[in-house]
């Protein structure tokens, strides 16, 4: 009789057992499991530029006489106009060069008076009949090619000693005079600098920088694994390093067809115009950047962490928990991506669970 209980009770406890762990399995997940929803939302794709805010074009402001800086009209950040006066540079010619210039004129001068005696002569013999028509115009043509000569040296001379003179009616000075309108980036001279001028052969020296402030660019470069996605004319959100609130976007308007390496790593140059940048942000040439270049981008779709999906065989897979609460592997079909989230095209609805199973431990 009490083998008989006995049994019984033995019978009952692995009956309820089996039902309890039913139950509990059919209720809940492994602990250890967790469960994230499928949600709709945007994804967008991007290429990472790195680069910085620079003027679209930066002038070198340079000299066409030499001598020495003497006066400094402008500083660092100073507004100009075209043709407001920027540095003047007084000659400081050597006394070898002084004397050649000096003695060309005179050489010069005496070379015309010659050839107007000998004019004179001409135009009073041919009134005579005693020379031909182009034996005068032979002399005409010399007295002119002197009168030249004896006015290039002058002017020469001028330059030399005054940093000025006229050239067929156009005023050459040593003040120079901005070109665009703009803003001074940076002055690389100080009052008393020696000049080298620009000349065919010379580079010469660089006494400031500037440029229009109005039409700043983001000159940047991308990695070759983005670069075969990227087209003219796609959008960009930019961040300035230094205004981490900053609101600026442009487009993009170039990509180079040439890649160049830098630290190993293959990058291809591009640049991208300024569309939109918020009124209470002011924007500084060299400022470092990124600009992230919309690929493409979806709104309002299912969307779900890449780092729950499996991708074996060209196919994506991932867990959802069965009737009973224990993973069940299903597959899906995947579209857009944007390193973080995925977009789910088949295989999962707005509010169904996805299993995450917890990281592995490193031992």
């Amino acid at each position: 009789m009490v083998k008989k209980i006995g049994l019984g009770l033995t019978g009952i406890l692995v009956v309820a057992g089996v039902i309890f762990i039913i139950m509990n399995r059919a209720g809940h997940t492994d602990a250890s499991f967790k469960l994230v929803k499928v949600e709709r939302g945007t994804i967008v794709d991007k290429a990472l530029a790195i680069g910085r805010i620079d003027p679209e074009n930066e002038i070198g402001i340079k000299s066409k006489i030499s001598g020495l800086v003497k006066k400094i009209y402008v500083e660092i950040g100073d507004s100009v106009r075209a043709g407001d006066p920027l540095i003047e540079i007084a000659p400081d010619p050597t006394p070898l060069e002084y004397a050649e210039a000096k003695r060309g004129v005179e050489l010069a001068a005496l070379a015309y008076d010659n050839a107007k005696r000998d004019f004179d002569r001409s135009q009073e013999m041919l009134t005579k009949k005693l020379i031909s028509d182009q034996e005068f115009e032979r002399a005409r043509q010399k007295l002119d090619e002197t009168d030249l000569q004896r006015k290039l040296a002058e002017e020469r001379l001028s330059l030399i000693e005054k940093g000025k003179t006229t050239v067929a009616d156009k005023s050459v000075e040593s003040i120079l005079r901005s070109p665009i309108t703009g803003t001074i980036l940076a002055r690389k001279v100080n009052q008393g600098d020696p000049v080298v001028p620009l000349t065919t052969y010379q580079e010469g020296t660089e006494l400031l920088t500037l440029a229009s402030m109005a039409n700043l660019i983001f000159k940047g470069t991308v990695d070759e694994i983005d670069v075969g996605k990227l087209k003219v004319g796609m959008p960009a959100d930019i961040k300035v390093g230094a205004i981490p609130g900053a609101k600026v976007k442009g487009i993009l308007y170039k990509i180079s067809p040439k890649a160049r390496k830098e630290d190993n790593t293959v990058l291809f140059d591009v640049e991208i115009h300024l569309t939109e940048v918020a009124d209470t942000t002011v924007l500084r040439a060299g400022y470092s950047a990124n600009a992230e270049i919309v690929i493409n981008r979806k709104d309002s779709v299912l969307v779900l962490p890449e780092r729950l999906v499996t991708f074996r065989s060209d196919s994506s897979y991932v867990e959802i928990p069965n009737e009973l609460g224990e993973p069940k592997e299903i597959s899906i079909k995947t579209g857009l991506s944007d390193g973080l989230q995925l977009e789910i095209l088949a295989g999962l609805d707005t509010g169904q669970q996805v299993i995450e199973r917890p990281p592995k431990k490193i031992e």
